[in-house]
């Protein structure tokens, strides 16, 4: 499967998200490919950092030079991680992918991004359009504040995308994870970020877990 991880939103978490699965899938003894064409080149740096530490298991990234659907299908899983500054991949991408995930951080603005962005799918011509999923990232853990349930409610009702439950809360172990190399559930194997990140793993790869 090709799956997308993207919006038009700048630090959504849509790197984090891409290298944690990316881990947790090569942990499955699955055969996965990251695709980064972000020219910030995040998802390639952190991938560098875990390959100098000589962390297992090892990742495979390549760059936009991989967007073409015989290279995409080179690996059982192909996770492709995306910004709005080469809009020509973007569009690219869209038009290959099987689905897309949409990281939402609970905000009024970025609820509107998000209905911009799946106008942006939609308008890509293609035989059948691919499954779009949102879920809520960085949310807060203050049960007091009730923004980030507000932000899940209204990704609900949004036309075009499928809501999610499982979210992952604004925690600091997922920055200091993702700068060492490692996914959150090897740091913290225990700890509420990695039960949070399975949580959503189990729901987006459920055909790996059941």
């Amino acid at each position: 499967m090709i799956t997308l991880v993207g919006s038009l939103k700048g630090g959504s978490g849509k790197s984090t998200v891409t290298f944690n699965l990316g881990v947790w899938l090569a942990m499955a003894n699955v055969k996965v490919q990251l695709v980064d064409i972000d020219p910030q080149a995040t998802l390639t740096d952190v991938t560098d950092v875990r390959q100098e530490e000589r962390f297992d298991p090892p990742l495979r990234v390549g760059d936009r030079q991989l967007l073409s659907r015989e290279q995409l299908r080179g690996a059982d899983e192909t996770l492709i991680d995306v910004g709005t500054a080469d809009m020509e991949s973007l569009r690219l991408a869209l038009s290959l992918c099987d689905r897309v995930i949409v990281p939402v951080q609970p905000s009024q603005a970025d609820i509107w991004s998000v209905q911009r962005f799946v106008h942006l799918v939609s308008s890509v011509e293609r035989a059948q359009p691919p499954e779009v999923l949102g879920f809520i990232n960085r949310g807060d853990t203050h049960h007091a504040v009730r923004e980030t349930n507000e932000a899940a409610a209204a990704l609900v009702s949004l036309p075009g995308i499928r809501f999610i439950k499982p979210r992952l809360s604004q925690r600091t172990v997922f920055r200091r994870s993702f700068s060492e190399g490692l996914a959150v559930f090897e740091l913290e194997s225990k700890g509420k970020a990695a039960r949070e990140f399975l949580a959503l793993a189990a729901v987006l790869y459920a055909n790996l877990v059941s």
